[in-house]
């Protein structure tokens, strides 16, 4: 009996750290992804980001500075 009761209790601590070690590597799956899936999305936003572009100025002062940033017209005096 006396037997048993320890193949018993070994069996459910050994069954207790695989629980463990499979909850811990599903999480670190998990975090993986997470951090896959943002750099992912920064990469594609940089790529979508829309570039300068410049204006051509006529007739005005040389050291003003314009430009279109694609959301409206800067004008750097």
């Amino acid at each position: 009996m006396q037997g048993i009761r320890s193949f018993f209790i070994a069996a459910s601590g050994i069954a207790i750290l695989a629980m463990a070690a499979l909850f811990t590597a599903s999480l670190t799956v998990a975090f993986v992804g997470a951090l896959a899936v943002l750099s992912l999305a920064r990469l594609v936003s940089a790529r979508l980001k829309p570039a300068p572009i410049p204006v051509k100025t006529r007739g005005q002062q040389r050291d003003m500075r314009v430009w279109n940033d694609g959301k409206g017209t800067i004008i750097d005096l």
